[in-house]
């Protein structure tokens, strides 16, 4: 659905982010339990069915709010550096920052530093896997809120403030962001420079942060894996995917991800981002109220179901997340 009259075929935002994690159980007691994130989905990585793949977001799933899991047992640290999507984002309210500098110390015993970015408050701190986080505060009454969530309703993460990118260079990515993406140039400074997307919806803003002399970053556990972008519904993403191979961009077939249909390429930078379809959504194969509570599997994995469960480490969904019993 469109949002705040946004041109028709833009980029509102941000789809969903995923990254790599190490062990799922803490993966999932970290963001549910410590940040309040609802677990929405608990699948597997359809290329690699024998791993999961959590999705926790909003109440609803809404997009804007998913940040994603590959949780591989004993994965090997990853390495941050240029040519990756670097730091995850979160909006909380105004005043909220205290409550969670103390809750990130008492809980999780997460290091945490301060900074003032653009005007705005930044806490910074890393998940257990050494992903590094923000909360953003941000005005405005907050929308989706997980009411089932151990976060009361006034300091709950309200979905993704923004993404930074570290990049070696900027030229071909900003060019991609604007003339292409329909990204405009808001601020910059320190090396740093923030786009947002057209419409402002939740999760519409992206950093490039320069890094002319970092070395290339190393994919594993605490890196973010591509950053999807929305687009309203697969006429749309057939378009964005003509436009890009005219552009020059290697850009994949469109896959079915179940949840949503996508499209990946890499940008300039070495980014593996990717176009994913808000529909059909995540109530596609359970209600609202159930959503997380089983492990589903699209139809051509089902006849494996056995298998595939043999395979998966064991997990304990926390129990504020089973509301329908």
């Amino acid at each position: 659905m469109l949002e705040n009259n946004q041109p028709i075929n833009s980029i509102p935002g941000i789809h969903h982010i995923t990254a790599i994690a190490g062990n799922p159980q803490r993966n999932l007691d970290f963001y549910t339990g410590v940040l309040g994130l609802r677990l929405v989905k608990q699948t597997v990585n359809f290329d690699d069915p024998g791993t999961y793949h959590f999705y926790f977001a909003g109440p609803d799933g809404a997009p804007g709010t998913i940040l994603t899991f590959f949780p591989w047992v004993n994965a090997r640290a990853g390495k941050l550096g240029s040519g990756q999507a670097a730091v995850v984002s979160f909006s909380i309210p105004e005043g909220a920052i205290g409550y969670w500098h103390e809750r990130l110390d008492e809980i999780s015993g997460s290091e945490t530093f301060l900074e003032t970015r653009f005007g705005e408050e930044v806490l910074n701190f890393q998940d257990p896997d050494g992903l590094p986080l923000a909360l953003v505060s941000q005005p405005g009454e907050a929308t989706r809120v997980w009411e089932h969530a151990p976060v009361a309703r006034e300091y709950a993460i309200r979905g993704f403030h923004s993404l930074s990118l570290w990049e070696e260079g900027f030229q071909q990515t900003a060019e991609l962001l604007s003339e292409t993406l329909g990204f405009k140039l808001l601020h910059e400074g320190g090396g740093r420079f923030r786009f947002q997307a057209p419409g402002k919806a939740q999760g519409s803003l992206v950093d490039v942060f320069i890094q002319p002399n970092s070395q290339p970053g190393r994919m594993g556990a605490g890196i973010v894996h591509h950053v999807a972008w929305r687009t309203q519904d697969d006429e749309s993403q057939l378009d964005w995917r003509r436009r890009l191979v005219d552009l020059g961009f290697n850009v994949t077939p469109v896959m079915d991800r179940q949840y949503f249909h996508s499209i990946y390429f890499r940008e300039p930078g070495g980014v593996l981002f990717e176009i994913a379809t808000d529909p059909p959504g995540f109530t596609l194969d359970e209600e609202l109220e159930n959503l997380g509570t089983q492990l589903r599997l699209p139809p051509w994995l089902e006849a494996r179901r056995e298998k595939i469960e043999r395979s998966l480490p064991q997990i304990q969904i926390p129990s504020y997340q089973q509301v329908s019993k």
